[in-house]
Parts: C-alpha cells; sequence; structure tokens
C-alpha cells in the first residue's frame, strides 16, 4: 500500500519488481496521490498480468496514530488468494539471491499449521547506498510473509502482524486482544531503503509522516522546505555487499552526495544517549539487549 509513493522518491517499483517472480498475484492499495505523483504510472509501466491496483481514499481522522498504514494492508489482504501473503512496504527490496530460499521456505511449511509466518533480518540503509544503521532502536527482524488466515491483522503503522480474533480497528493499537504469531526464519533479508533520498525529499516524507498522525498540531508542525541532515555518515558501518539488481537505476539516480556529511566527526545526533549506550553494550556482548520481539519464534529445521 503506498500514497504519493513517487513524488517522495520511494522505490516503489522496484519493491514490486523484487519479489513478482515468486508470487502468483500482487496486490497494490493506492491511496489517493496528490496530482504531482505518478505511482500509478510506475506501477503500470511494470506491465504484468499479476498486478492488481485498488484504490482507495485515506481517511487519516478515522484511523489515528498512523493506524491508516495498517487500516490500507488489511485491506490488500482482504483481497489476496493464496496460501501465503509476501508483505513488502514501497521501501522495502528484496534481493533476487534470496528468491529461490523464500519459495522453498513457504513450500517446506505449508503443511505445518503451527507456522503462521516467516521472519526476515534487516538491513536499513542511510543516507546514501554504502551506509547502514545497526544501532539500538533500529528493529533486526520483522514479519514479512503470514499465511492467509481473516483473524491475523496488521497492527499499528503497519509495521508488523497479530491474530486478532475479535477484530475492532481500535485493536490496530493495542496488546490486550491480540495475539502474536508464530513464526520462523525466513532465511532471507529485507533491504529496508526508506532513508536514502535526497535530503530535501527526506523531509517531505517526514512531513508527510508526521500528518498521518491525524492531528492538526502534527500537521502545521514541520517545514517542508528545508534539508533533512543525516549526520556524519563515515561514523556508520559500511556495506560492502551488492544491492538487489532492480535497484540498478536508483543506485544511478544518486545525485545528492554533495549534500552528505562524509568529513566532520561532531557527535551523531540522531540516537539519544540512552540508545547510544545500549549500542555499545550491544556490540560487547554481540546481542540485542531490550529488545520488543512481536512474534514467537518457533524451533524448525
Amino acid at each position: 500500500m503506498a500514497k504519493n509513493a513517487a513524488k517522495l522518491y520511494y522505490p516503489v517499483k522496484e519493491s514490486v519488481l523484487s519479489i513478482l517472480p515468486i508470487v502468483d498475484e500482487f496486490i497494490f492499495v493506492l491511496g489517493d496521490c496528490d496530482s504531482d505523483d505518478n505511482t500509478r504510472e510506475l506501477l503500470e509501466s511494470i506491465d504484468s498480468e499479476k498486478i492488481k491496483i485498488i484504490d482507495t481514499v485515506w481517511d487519516i481522522q478515522k484511523y489515528i496514530n498512523r493506524t491508516i498504514y495498517a487500516q490500507q494492508t488489511d485491506i490488500a489482504k482482504s483481497n489476496c488468494s493464496g496460501d501465503w501473503l509476501f508483505y513488502i512496504q514501497a521501501d522495502e527490496v528484496v534481493h533476487e539471491k534470496y528468491l529461490s530460499v523464500i519459495k522453498s521456505n513457504c513450500e517446506k511449511f505449508l503443511d505445518d499449521e503451527e507456522v503462521e509466518g516467516f521472519l526476515f533480518k534487516y538491513i536499513h540503509f542511510w543516507g546514501d547506498y554504502n551506509h547502514h544503521r545497526d544501532a539500538h532502536g533500529w528493529y533486526k527482524n520483522e514479519i514479512r510473509i503470514i499465511r492467509n488466515l481473516p483473524e491475523i491483522h496488521s497492527w499499528r503503522d503497519a509495521q508488523s502482524f497479530r491474530n486478532m480474533p475479535d477484530f475492532s480497528k481500535e485493536m490496530y493499537m493495542q496488546k490486550e486482544g491480540t495475539n502474536k504469531i508464530k513464526v520462523v526464519n525466513s532465511g532471507a533479508y529485507i533491504y529496508h531503503y526508506g532513508w536514502v533520498r535526497p535530503p530535501i525529499l527526506m523531509n517531505s516524507k517526514k512531513v508527510a509522516f508526521n500528518s498521518h498522525k491525524g492531528s492538526e498540531a502534527d500537521k502545521s508542525n514541520s517545514n517542508e522546505n528545508v534539508d533533512f541532515d543525516y549526520g556524519p555518515l563515515r561514523k556508520l558501518p559500511e556495506f560492502k555487499e551488492s544491492h538487489p539488481k532492480v535497484m540498478a537505476s536508483k543506485l544511478q539516480d544518486f545525485h545528492w552526495k554533495d549534500f552528505l556529511n562524509y568529513e566532520k566527526s561532531n557527535k551523531y545526533h540522531h540516537d539519544k544517549i540512552k540508545d547510544r549506550l545500549i549500542t555499545f553494550f550491544e556490540k560487547i556482548f554481540n546481542k540485542p539487549l531490550f529488545e520488543f520481539k512481536n512474534y514467537i519464534l518457533l524451533k524448525r529445521k
């Protein structure tokens, strides 16, 4: 699901293309985009009979605190057929090297009804395509494949899923009355490019994100006409592997290098002191600390 994905520099076409080879159908729920957005044209340019576009209108006053994302995701889910549903967000891409592994695992666990979904590891790119975030607070794993069951719904701002037997829209933000779903590891990574875009568009994306809370105060509290400050990138881990082939044109369009900070070594201001301290100990012990896990990981071989 998405709204104004193209004008905000989401790799939406690349996202769809990355998993299109292993799905039987691709349901895309397209919100009421602005007149200067061409997300629909990008999707139609893929020219695949697998893709079905469903038009919607976002009611952010009814679905507050960004639960509009979960509601729109549920619309997509309700229009899907098949046994497994692969949920991919408009800024997420799967490397082609994982497709056969994902498909194989879906076949392997098809008849194991205790398995309700699959867990994916994450790489969160930041600023450019060569640096990523691995600090505390950045989710290391998330559910991206679920079994096609009516009681499974998107949760909170559509970051994950939960089992909701007696569903109501209020449950999008609740733990009470909802249950974590049981998952196994997919054996694959999601490449998250949501923080890789020109600084001016990164700020525009944050403004749009704030406006989706359904609060007038949030809408008026940001200025779109300023550049987002990514901070000193040289303090971050470097990514030295290959990107998905579908990202080739995006990599070639990397035109904001001169707006990024590769030299200055001033304090990295995007992490709170608490998170920097926890990150320090996580690296010492080589495991995440105080990590919230919205899933039950089953032991399977």
